[in-house]
């Protein structure tokens, strides 16, 4: 199994511009909870599930509208890259290092 636990630094490049967070991953098997970080607050990781290096899960956004986010990403070392879907509004790219 891949190491996918720790503190990330992510951009999240969304239609109101780059979303810039700390994704933090606290991996128990094949399941891990954490929480992203950023500017316009915080959401908690809902369901989310690990497979070697491949990561999904979903986020309860409250601003600037409800909805719910469902992600994937892989972590390949100390980069992780995926994307974030925001139902009909479509999928945003997601990028992010390990911090040190």
């Amino acid at each position: 199994m891949a190491n996918v636990d720790g503190d990330w630094d992510c951009v999240t490049k969304s239609p109101l511009g780059e979303q810039k967070s700390v994704f933090t991953i606290r991996s128990n098997g094949d399941t891990f909870t954490g929480q992203q970080a950023g500017q316009m607050g915080s959401l908690d990781v809902i369901d989310g599930k690990v497979d070697g290096n491949k990561l999904t899960w979903k986020m309860e956004m409250k601003v600037p509208m409800p909805m719910t986010l469902d992600c994937q990403a892989t972590i390949d070392g100390d980069t992780l890259t995926g994307t974030v879907g925001a139902g009909a509004f479509g999928s945003f790219p997601l990028n992010g290092t390990r911090k040190v």
